[in-house]
C-alpha cells in the first residue's frame, strides 16, 4: 500500500512538472478597428514555418515544438494589412500575446486585383486563345505571384505557360470549372469584390484541403455569411478598360444573437464602350449569404449568386487592318438609329445556389457537406447570312439565298484584295484606293444594309436573307461533395474528400433578331453550294435540312434552328491527403480517383448525319466512359528558420473535355477518334528565403503533357494534300496524341529597406514547347458526297509536324523592377517596369501536314522549296516591349467611418504591342502560302493579332463602416 501511494505521489509530481514544463505560445488577434475577434487568420512561427489558424473566437495556441529563444509571429489574413510581432519564448513558460490587432488593408490592391482579373477573364473567347490564368492568383501574397497577377497579367503572361483549364476554383469547397471546357467562367460571379476577400490559394499541386488540385493551383473563395467582418462598404469604380462605371454596396453583420450572420452584396457595371470600341459593358450583380450555427458543433449556411453580364466582344485583326484602323478596332459593331450595336454579344445568366452544412465533429475533426444547384444559360450571338428562300425549278426543290460575308474585314474589302496580282494595274491600284478610302470612313457592321436587304424580299414575299443568331448553352448542374478535415495528431493531418456532379447541357441555335423580316427559312443554302458534288438537287435538299423529320421550317425570333442536341456528364471522384508536420521538415501524400461520362442525345435529325448511333445524329452517341486517377507528394525541409527547400511532385490523368470529345457535336454523334485521358507529370523545386526585411523564391519548373486533344473550326480554299480538287470546305480539325512541356524558372523578391520603402522584383523564363507530331485529321461536310475522300481525311503519315515549335499562350519571360512606398498618414504609392519578351504566334497545324507539300496530283509541288518552305513555317516570334505601371491611394479615418480612393493607371507611356495571335488556315500549302507571304502589298490571308490596350486607368472611391 505504502508503495503503492509513493509511485502515487511520483507519477502526479512528475505529471505536475512536465505540465509546468510545456512550452506554450498562445494569443488572439481583434480587428483594430471594431475590436472584434477575427477567425481564420493565420498565425506562423516563422523560426519553423508552423502555421494554424485562429479560431471563431480568434484565439489561438501552439503546444507541440515550440522554438525557444527570439521569433517572430507573422499575422495574416486577405483583407487586412499583415503585422509580424517579436516575441522571446523561455523554456517551460507560456507566452501570452491576447490582443493582437490588425488593420483593414486601405490601400484596397486586393479590390483592384478581384475586379481586373475577373474581368479579363470574362472577356476571354471560347477558343482560349484570350484566356487569362491570372485569375487563380488573387488570394496569394507570394511575391512573384503578386506581380503575375496585377501586373503581367494585361499581356496575356500565363504563369508556368498553363492556361484556366491547368487551374481549380471553388466556393465555398465546391469546384466551380466548367466540365465544357475545364475553365471557370469568372462571369458567374463577377462584380461582388467586396464578398470575395476570403481565400484561401494553393499552390500549384502543393497540399490542398480540399481537392486533389491542378497545376495552376487551386483557389478556394469562401462566401461564408459568419466570415465577414461585420460592416458596410460603398464604393463607385471608374475606368476605360472593359466597362467605364460601377457601383457596389455590401454589408454583413457579424454573427448576431441566436447564432445567425447574414452578408448582402449588390453592384452594376456598365459602359457603352470599353478600350476596344463598340464593347458595351451592361452588367448586374447580387449576392446573398445567411448562416445559422445550430449548436456548437453544427452550422448551416446558404449562398446565393446571381451574376448577370452582357458585353459586346471583340476579335482578332490582320496586320493590315491594325495599319489601317489601329488596335482599338473592332470590325462587329455599326450605328443603328443612332446608337452602337454589337453583332457579337456575349450574355452570361447562370445564378448559383449553394447550401453548405459544417460539423464540427471534434474539436480536431471537421466534416464540410456541400450541395449547389447551377442553372442558366450563356449565349454568343453573330450574323447569319445563310438565309434562304424554297422554290421549285423543273419539279425539284431548290434553294435561292445565301448572302455576302458582311463583315467589313472581310478580304474583298480590302485594299490587299485589289492588289493580289503580280503586276496590279493602274485599275487594281485605283480599286484598292477607293476600298482603303471606304474601310477608313465607314470600316463598321452596316446595319442599315441588312434590314433593306430583308426588306426587298419581304416585299417579294420571301424570308429574311440576314438575321442574329445566338449559339446558346443552357445547362443545368448538380454538385454534391463533402470533405472531411481530420488532426489525427498534433503533427498529422488528414484531408478527404468525395465530390459528384452531373450535367445537362442543352445546346442549340436560337434565332434572335429576324432584322425587319418575316421568318427564317431553317436549311442550310451553303449544302447546294458543293460543285463536285453528283448527287442530285432533291437529295442535296433534303441533305440541308437542319432536321429532316421538320423539313423546311420556318422559325421565328426566340426559336431553336440549325441544331439542337444534349451533353449529358457525369464526375464522380474522391481525394485523400495526409500532411505531416516536424521540426525540420513537412511533407505530405495525396491521391486521387474519378471516373467521367460523356453522353450525346441528337434532338434533330441532320440532313448530312441521317439516323442515330455514332454515324448518325438523332438520339443517343456511344457513351464516353474515362478512369483516371493521380499521386502527389512533396516536402519542405526547413534548413534554418530563413532557408527553406520546397519540392512537389505530381502525376495523374485528366479526362478530355466535353469541347474536345465530339469532333462535330452540332451536327453529328460522332466521338473522337483515338481519345484519350491526358498524362500528366509535374515537378517543382523551390529555395524560399525570409527574414524581416527580405523575402524571396526561386523556383525550377517541369510539367509533361502526353496524349492531349484538341478541336479546331476553319475555313480552308484548298487541300491539295488530297490529291482531288476539292475546293472550298469548312472544316473540323480534330489533333489528339499532343504531347507538351514546360520548363523554366520563375524568382520573386522584396525588400523592406525602410519602414514605409519596399523595393520588389520578379522574373520569369520559360520554354513551352511542343514535344511531337501529333496526329491531325479532318471531317467536313463536304466530305460526305465524294466517293474519291474519306470522310475522316489524314494527309501523309496523319500527322503535324508540331515538334521543336512553342505552344502559344502569352510571353515566355517577362522581368520585374518596382517599388512601393506607404506613408504612415494612410497613403501610398507604387511604380512598375515590366518587360516581355518571347511571345509566339499560334501556328497552323494544317501546313505544317503533308498538305502543305502536294499538289492536286498527290506528288510533292514541282517548284518546291525547302528553304522558302522553312521561312514560310517559320514561328512568328512578337517584338519585346516595356509596360510602366503606377498604383497608389489615400484613406482617411472621420469619426467611425473610412473613406478613401484607389487607382491605378497601366502603360504610361502608351506602349503598342503584340499579346498573341494565329495563323491562318485559309492558305494551307506550299504554292499558295509562297504567292500570298510574297505579295508587294502584304498577304490577303496573314496572320490573325490580338493587341494589348494602351494607357488604362482604374479609379475608385469607397466609404466603408
Amino acid at each position: 500500500m505504502k508503495k503503492s501511494f509513493l509511485l502515487f505521489l511520483f507519477s502526479l509530481a512528475f505529471s505536475l512538472t512536465s505540465f509546468a514544463q510545456q512550452t506554450i505560445v498562445k494569443g488572439s488577434v481583434l480587428d483594430g478597428t471594431t475590436g472584434e475577434p477575427i477567425p481564420d487568420v493565420t498565425i506562423t512561427i516563422e523560426e519553423t514555418g508552423q502555421t494554424l489558424k485562429t479560431d471563431a473566437k480568434g484565439e489561438f495556441s501552439f503546444t507541440q515544438n515550440v522554438p525557444l529563444g527570439e521569433q517572430v509571429l507573422k499575422i495574416e489574413k486577405v483583407g487586412y494589412v499583415t503585422k509580424r510581432y517579436p516575441i522571446i519564448v523561455n523554456e517551460g513558460q507560456t507566452v501570452d500575446i491576447s490582443g493582437m490587432t490588425l488593420d483593414f488593408d486601405t490601400s484596397d490592391k486586393k479590390d483592384l486585383f478581384i475586379i481586373s482579373i475577373s474581368d479579363d477573364n470574362l472577356n476571354s473567347e471560347d477558343d482560349g486563345l484570350t484566356d487569362n490564368i491570372s485569375g487563380l492568383l488573387q488570394a496569394s501574397r507570394d511575391v512573384f505571384l503578386n506581380a503575375a497577377a496585377f501586373d503581367f497579367s494585361a499581356t496575356f503572361f500565363r504563369p508556368r505557360g498553363l492556361d484556366n483549364a491547368n487551374g481549380k476554383v471553388l466556393i465555398n469547397g465546391v469546384e466551380m470549372n466548367k466540365q465544357f471546357n475545364g475553365r471557370p467562367q469568372w462571369g458567374n460571379w463577377g462584380g461582388l469584390n467586396d464578398v470575395q476577400r476570403n481565400q484561401e490559394f494553393s499552390m500549384g499541386m502543393s497540399a490542398n484541403d480540399y481537392n486533389f488540385g491542378d497545376l495552376a493551383g487551386t483557389n478556394n473563395i469562401v462566401m461564408r455569411a459568419s466570415k465577414y467582418r461585420r460592416g458596410g462598404r460603398v464604393s463607385y469604380a471608374s475606368a476605360n478598360r472593359s466597362y467605364t462605371g460601377r457601383v457596389m454596396a455590401s454589408y454583413s453583420s457579424g454573427l448576431l444573437e441566436g447564432g445567425w450572420s447574414y452578408s448582402v452584396l449588390g453592384s452594376r457595371r456598365f459602359g457603352e464602350e470599353g478600350y476596344i470600341d463598340g464593347t458595351l459593358y451592361d452588367a448586374n450583380s447580387l449576392f446573398v449569404a445567411v448562416e445559422k450555427q445550430l449548436n456548437d458543433k453544427h452550422s448551416l449556411n446558404f449562398t446565393g449568386i446571381y451574376a448577370q453580364n452582357r458585353r459586346g466582344r471583340s476579335t482578332a485583326i490582320t496586320q493590315e487592318v491594325y495599319d489601317l484602323k489601329g488596335r482599338r478596332y473592332n470590325p462587329f459593331w455599326g450605328m443603328l438609329n443612332g446608337e452602337q450595336r454589337n453583332s457579337r454579344m456575349r450574355e452570361i445568366d447562370e445564378p448559383i445556389l449553394m447550401l453548405n452544412h459544417y460539423w464540427d465533429i471534434t474539436p480536431k475533426v471537421r466534416l464540410n457537406t456541400n450541395i449547389a444547384y447551377q442553372f442558366g444559360e450563356i449565349a454568343n450571338t453573330r450574323i447569319d447570312n445563310g438565309g434562304t428562300r424554297l422554290v421549285t425549278i423543273n419539279g425539284e426543290n431548290a434553294y435561292l439565298g445565301g448572302a455576302r460575308n458582311p463583315d467589313p474585314t472581310y478580304y474583298q474589302n480590302l485594299p490587299s484584295f485589289f492588289l493580289q496580282d503580280a503586276n496590279p494595274t493602274a485599275y487594281d491600284y485605283q480599286q484598292a484606293y477607293l476600298a482603303e478610302q471606304a474601310f477608313l470612313d465607314e470600316g463598321q457592321l452596316n446595319w442599315n444594309a441588312l434590314y433593306e436587304g430583308n426588306a426587298t424580299l419581304r416585299a417579294q414575299g420571301g424570308n429574311s436573307l440576314y438575321a442574329v443568331q445566338a449559339d446558346v448553352i443552357k445547362d443545368q448542374q448538380l454538385t454534391f461533395n463533402s470533405i472531411l478535415d481530420a488532426e489525427l495528431a498534433d503533427n498529422i493531418r488528414l484531408n478527404a474528400a468525395v465530390n459528384y456532379r452531373s450535367l445537362k447541357s442543352e445546346n442549340f441555335a436560337r434565332l434572335e433578331d429576324l432584322l425587319g423580316g418575316t421568318g427564317y427559312l431553317d436549311v442550310d443554302f451553303f449544302a447546294e453550294e458543293d460543285d463536285n458534288s453528283t448527287i442530285s438537287d432533291e437529295v442535296a435538299a433534303n441533305l440541308a435540312q437542319s432536321d429532316v423529320r421538320n423539313p423546311n421550317r420556318i422559325v421565328g425570333e426566340g426559336d431553336r434552328y440549325k441544331y439542337n442536341y444534349e451533353i449529358n456528364a457525369d464526375v464522380i471522384s474522391g481525394f485523400a491527403q495526409a500532411q505531416f508536420k516536424y521540426n525540420k521538415v513537412d511533407f505530405y501524400i495525396g491521391a486521387n480517383l474519378s471516373q467521367t461520362t460523356y453522353q450525346r442525345t441528337g434532338l434533330y435529325e441532320n440532313g448530312f448525319f441521317q439516323g442515330g448511333g455514332n454515324d448518325g445524329s438523332f438520339g443517343d452517341s456511344d457513351k464516353l466512359d474515362f478512369s483516371n486517377y493521380g499521386i502527389k507528394g512533396g516536402f519542405t525541409y526547413k534548413v534554418t528558420g530563413k532557408h527553406l527547400i520546397d519540392v512537389n511532385a505530381s502525376y495523374f490523368t485528366k479526362a478530355p473535355s466535353i469541347r474536345n470529345s465530339f469532333s462535330n457535336a452540332r451536327q453529328s454523334n460522332a466521338t473522337v477518334i483515338g481519345l484519350e485521358s491526358e498524362k500528366i507529370q509535374s515537378i517543382d523545386a523551390s529555395y524560399i528565403f525570409r527574414s524581416p526585411i527580405v523575402k524571396a523564391r526561386l523556383t525550377g519548373f517541369y510539367s509533361g503533357f502526353k496524349d492531349g486533344s484538341d478541336i479546331g473550326f476553319y475555313f480552308t480554299e484548298d487541300l491539295a494534300g488530297l490529291g482531288v480538287d476539292t475546293g472550298d470546305a469548312f472544316v473540323q480539325e480534330i489533333l489528339t496524341n499532343i504531347e507538351r512541356r514546360h520548363v523554366g524558372i520563375e524568382f520573386g523578391i522584396e525588400a523592406q529597406i525602410t519602414p514605409t520603402i519596399k523595393l520588389k522584383g520578379a522574373a520569369s523564363v520559360g520554354q513551352y514547347t511542343f514535344q511531337n507530331n501529333p496526329n491531325l485529321y479532318l471531317t467536313s461536310v463536304d466530305f460526305l458526297n465524294r466517293s474519291d475522300i474519306d470522310p475522316q481525311v489524314t494527309f501523309g503519315d496523319g500527322t503535324t509536324n508540331l515538334d521543336g515549335y512553342h505552344v502559344a499562350g502569352g510571353p515566355e519571360r517577362a522581368f520585374q523592377v518596382g517599388f512601393e512606398y506607404r506613408d504612415p498618414d494612410y497613403w501610398n504609392i507604387g511604380v512598375t517596369s515590366n518587360f516581355f519578351s518571347n511571345a509566339y504566334l499560334d501556328v497552323s497545324n494544317l501546313a505544317r501536314s503533308a498538305n502543305f507539300t502536294s499538289d492536286y496530283d498527290g506528288n510533292t509541288f514541282n517548284d518546291y522549296d525547302e528553304s522558302d518552305a522553312r521561312d514560310l513555317l517559320k514561328q512568328e516570334q512578337f517584338d519585346d516591349y516595356m509596360l510602366v505601371n503606377i498604383i497608389g491611394g489615400k484613406s482617411w479615418k472621420i469619426d467611425d467611418y473610412f473613406v478613401g480612393f484607389f487607382a491605378t493607371i497601366n502603360n504610361v507611356f502608351n506602349e503598342q504591342y503584340k499579346t498573341g495571335g494565329f495563323e491562318q488556315s485559309r492558305l494551307a500549302n506550299f504554292r499558295r502560302m509562297q504567292e500570298d507571304q510574297s505579295r508587294d502589298n502584304g498577304p490577303i490571308f496573314g496572320p490573325r493579332y490580338f493587341f494589348g490596350n494602351g494607357t488604362t486607368y482604374y479609379l475608385n472611391v469607397y466609404l466603408r463602416f
